[in-house]
């Protein structure tokens, strides 16, 4: 059977930035936590993924009442909340395209910058074949102390050629190169033109790029709450990273949906 990948940015694509919800669930202050903890950190120079993962760290050691732990990052995972929609989406692609095009296979795939102990145990985990993200090392008592993963802007790209190579996380984990030797032209499990990929934001340009140059779909949304967030995706159309730019609502009957719809079709056309 064929197959066609949709992968996903997570934080501000699938759900609001899950980071600021984890915070606010803790009782801090999630405005004041990006403003004077991380944004200092990336004027000294600091890579912006890194800075908020050592941020979250010092913020843990300084204060016992905002501990992190993998406990509460898999509890506030359990019950975080989604964009319109996505809680029903993948299930209705699947259904949809199992009628209409019995002899393709969708696959659903998440590459973040986001925590994976909270992305990991949400509530549409099920739909995603694989999930990279950023991890922590915990010590015995469970509390988190260093990052052990780091996924930022370009170290994206590496997870969609996992993908089209047919590389796990768990085999990825037993051989940390395997994503770097070549295979032939007809041994890749999803070829890159097989691959929508939705992203929201500057992390994931270079996966658009990517994407676009193979002749996969980019896809680019927006929260139409936040004017800001508007602006900047403007900006991905008219220096055409993407192919389209939509409100991040996947209701059944949204904009969105209907453009999942055709760029699934037009691949499965083309296949």
């Amino acid at each position: 059977m064929r197959k066609i990948a949709l992968v996903f940015d997570f934080d501000d694509t699938l759900a609001p930035d899950s980071t600021s919800a984890f915070l606010e669930w803790m009782g801090v202050n999630a405005q004041d936590f990006w403003k004077n903890r991380v944004d200092p950190l990336c004027s000294d120079g600091w890579d912006p993924v890194p800075a908020y993962l050592y941020s979250l760290l010092k913020l843990s050691n300084e204060n016992e009442e905002y501990k992190i732990t993998r406990q509460c990052l898999e509890e506030f995972g359990s019950k975080m909340k989604f964009h319109k929609g996505v809680m029903k989406i993948f299930s209705f692609l699947i259904s949809y395209f199992a009628k209409h095009y019995p002899e393709i296979s969708l696959e659903f795939y998440i590459i973040s910058s986001g925590i994976g102990d909270i992305i990991r145990n949400c509530r549409i985990r099920k739909f995603f074949s694989d999930i990279w993200t950023c991890d922590f090392h915990y010590n015995e008592e469970g509390w988190a102390i260093f990052p052990k993963n780091i996924v930022s802007f370009t170290d994206k790209t590496r997870y969609l050629f996992q993908i089209s190579k047919g590389i796990s996380r768990e085999d990825s984990k037993a051989d940390h190169y395997a994503v770097n030797r070549r295979v032939s032209s007809n041994g890749y499990r999803i070829p890159l033109q097989n691959m929508i990929f939705v992203g929201d934001g500057l992390t994931d340009v270079p996966c658009f790029s990517v994407i676009r140059r193979h002749g996969g779909i980019a896809i680019g949304v927006y929260d139409k709450h936040r004017h800001e967030r508007w602006a900047k995706a403007w900006n991905f159309l008219e220096e055409d990273r993407i192919d389209n730019l939509l409100s991040a609502d996947y209701s059944l009957d949204s904009d969105l949906t209907r453009s999942l719809i055709m760029a699934i079709e037009r691949i499965a056309d083309r296949m």
